[in-house]
């Protein structure tokens, strides 16, 4: 990805920032995906919700909710973002589900307004494929809240209703 100059700052050249956001079910490649482009493109960081769910199992399982949303796993990801989006010059790749469009469409706007540009990559698999890799999966359990098992959260995922992105959500979509 070429960066395009910006002459947003007098007398000095800097770059218009990028948010790579992955959307996609369970084991569909996003944190694959989000991993390999942040290796080879030096100016990106991974922003990923389940290094923070880890992060919130490990330490501070006390503090989440009995019921509804993890809001403290939200809170921490909304953290980062900010402090990305305002105190780094990184282009930013989202690794999570963005399953759930009025989320994806808040979390796209939010960058848009800071001058980011924005691209969603859509990891559309079929449900065989992703469940053969669920039920074969090494992958640790430790970001679950409630889930049992990657089977639960996929038939969780499905049951959803999932609205693939579209063409008008972001500047550009894969």
């Amino acid at each position: 990805m070429k960066l395009q100059p910006d002459l947003k700052h007098k007398g000095a050249i800097s770059y218009m920032n990028r948010l790579i956001m992955t959307v996609g079910k369970t084991h569909s490649g996003k944190t694959t995906f989000a991993n390999e482009l942040e290796s080879v493109f030096q100016e990106a960081v991974v922003i990923d919700q389940d290094n923070h769910a880890e992060f919130i199992n490990s330490h501070y399982k006390k503090l989440l909710p009995i019921e509804g949303p993890n809001t403290l796993k939200f809170s921490i990801t909304n953290t980062i973002f900010e402090y990305a989006a305002l105190q780094s010059n990184f282009h930013i790749i989202l690794s999570n589900s963005n399953l759930n469009k009025s989320g994806r469409t808040n979390v796209l706007r939010y960058f848009h307004e800071k001058g980011f540009k924005s691209i969603v990559v859509y990891f559309n698999l079929t449900i065989e494929i992703l469940r053969a890799r669920v039920e074969q999966t090494q992958r640790s359990k430790a970001i679950f809240k409630s889930a049992s098992s990657f089977v639960e959260v996929l038939e969780r995922q499905g049951k959803l209703g999932e609205i693939p992105p579209s063409k008008d959500e972001a500047n550009y979509l894969f």
